[in-house]
């Protein structure tokens, strides 16, 4: 694979001059469509408003949105005047988006009215309570000192903020020569995105990714499933993650492909918007093909226009993954491993590949990326069929953590190797499997959830002593989270108040799914708890107590 030097914006009008006419971006159930040239002309217009409110090239800008049009506006805007988009996970409850607008120095937050039970306009007033009086484009907080502007995606007007629609009204009446300017000075190797990951420090650490880590990565993950211009992918995976904002939208802007849209995941909505755009291609993770394909609906659609597509976040059951490839026609469906911090490509399946080595291994590396299985002590380069922990190297591996050299030193050695974290084995064939975790993280339906971080949090309550949280087994997540707890002496707490602690602070899929109250952790001779121990007695205490794992 020859490795592409262009830009998010270089792509776009790439696109917009030699297929102006074409979709480019697609959304069924709102019969709203853009075409390249469309697209480019509002992405300009956005960018000279961002401009126009102060916004310059390293700045930082936020997006707390599910899958709405302008979350790709705001993508490719920033990207042509060297905005970092900083992009905040949908569940993220206060407590989470505090310390993402502090850490990452945001100086604008874009947000929408809330998804599901969160309602991002009233967190975003108790956490900046200075807006509500203050002229747009001038906020001062004493909690945020960088912070500078707020804009809400649609029409309504919120004190405080400005909308989309007068931004994009207000950047078609500027003039072109800061704007031209200043896109004249975007490189390829500039940090174009910032995705937050969990970290084993108990905090988020903020993954840079340049133009060159991740459009690469489109463009290998396209080669992978054989993509080409007439591709249509149904994305129904979210954008903030890099599932939706790389191997989506990277694949299909790298190819001249046309992106359809889920605003929501909704099995309906997917196999309506499959049929009604004759999608070639679908994403999702694999609790997502289940709904699909258990919806009592399903039989009634046309899916026979689909080919490809990517599932991953977590291991697929052979059963699961032969009905994928013949009830939905998805015979050349690919799987996809790696890490925010591999852009995130490391390893995938190819189309050709038969269908239990899609469930059983991650495939080969990724296209001109190097893949090794290394000792955890020594990084020396293990034979296959030795379990080691799988690392990387490539155009792929990002540029660092955010104000983080310590942990970006951690992470990346001096041979340019990213260590991933993960156990894993390569077999003589070249095909990786993932056998386990070095760290300690969680994966509970491809979402990633770092103990330490929920451990962190739950320190705060008083009646809590210690606490040891771990991943317990789960047929439908893969994982979930499960939490031993040792009281204070004297202390009175019970499950409910744990979880009560929790709500609307951390987001809901990092809420113990079990909580259980122990005198004493299981202990090495030097004193280590052994979280492997407690992870197996989860399971005898919920068998005990007859509970089902779900």
């Amino acid at each position: 694979m020859e490795l592409i030097e262009k830009t998010f914006g270089e792509y776009l009008e790439q696109w917009a001059t030699e297929t102006p006419d074409k979709d480019f971006i697609v959304y069924p159930d709102r019969n709203l469509r853009f075409s390249y040239a469309q697209f480019d002309n509002r992405v300009d217009n956005l960018a000279k408003a961002l401009l126009y409110v102060g916004m310059r090239p390293d700045d930082k800008l936020g997006i707390f949105a599910n899958n709405v049009p302008d979350w790709l506006t705001f993508m490719f805007a920033t990207a042509k005047i060297g905005v970092v988009l900083v992009t905040i996970n949908t569940n993220y409850k206060t407590h989470e988006l505090e310390f993402l607008v502090r850490n990452s120095d945001l100086k604008t937050l874009v947000i929408v009215n809330g998804w599901k039970d969160s309602d991002y306009v009233q967190m975003v007033y108790d956490l900046v309570p200075e807006l509500r009086d203050s002229q747009r484009g001038y906020l001062l907080s004493e909690k945020f000192p960088f912070l500078r502007n707020v804009i809400f995606i649609g029409q309504e007007k919120h004190r405080g903020m400005f909308n989309t629609a007068e931004l994009i009204l207000l950047g078609s009446q500027q003039d072109d020569e800061l704007f031209l300017e200043t896109k004249s000075k975007i490189s390829c190797h500039d940090v174009v995105n910032m995705q937050y990951t969990s970290g084993t420090t108990g905090f988020p650490k903020g993954v840079m990714l340049t133009h060159y880590n991740i459009l690469n990565n489109g463009v290998a993950t396209g080669q992978c499933m054989n993509f080409s211009a007439d591709e249509r992918l149904c994305v129904c995976v979210p954008l903030f993650h890099c599932f939706g904002c790389v191997l989506a939208l990277c694949s299909v802007i790298t190819h001249g492909a046309t992106m359809v849209m889920v605003e929501n995941f909704d099995p309906l909505v997917v196999l309506a918007s499959v049929q009604k755009e004759k999608c070639t291609a679908l994403y999702g993770v694999p609790t997502m093909f289940i709904a699909e394909l258990n919806h009592p609906m399903f039989s009634m659609f046309d899916l026979s226009t689909l080919r490809t597509g990517i599932m991953a976040g977590a291991p697929c059951p052979i059963e699961t993954m032969n009905e994928v490839m013949n009830k939905m026609h998805l015979s050349e469906l690919i799987i996809v491993y790696g890490l925010t911090e591999s852009s995130p490509g490391m390893t995938a399946t190819r189309t050709y590949d038969e269908s239990h080595i899609r469930c059983t291994t991650v495939g080969k590396a990724y296209p001109a990326v190097e893949v090794k299985v290394a000792d955890p002590e020594t990084g020396i380069e293990l034979k296959p069929g030795e379990q080691g922990e799988l690392c990387c190297r490539g155009y792929n591996v990002m540029k660092g953590y955010y104000k983080n050299p310590e942990a970006t030193a951690k992470a990346i050695d001096s041979e340019g190797w990213l260590h991933s974290g993960d156990l894993g084995v390569m077999d003589t064939e070249g095909y990786f499997r993932v056998t386990g975790r070095i760290k300690d993280m969680i994966i509970r339906g491809g979402e990633n959830i770092y103990p330490r971080e929920i451990e962190n949090f739950l320190y705060t309550m008083p009646q809590i002593q210690a606490i040891e949280v771990v991943g317990v087994p789960s047929p439908k997540y893969g994982e979930v989270v499960g939490a031993f707890i040792t009281k204070r002496p004297g202390a009175v707490l019970n499950e409910e108040d744990v979880i009560d602690f929790c709500r609307g602070k951390i987001s809901r899929y990092k809420i113990p799914k079990y909580i259980f109250f122990v005198d004493e952790f299981p202990m090495t001779a030097s004193g280590k708890i052994q979280k492997y121990k407690l992870r197996a007695l989860s399971l005898e205490l919920l068998n005990e107590t007859g509970i089902d794992v779900i």
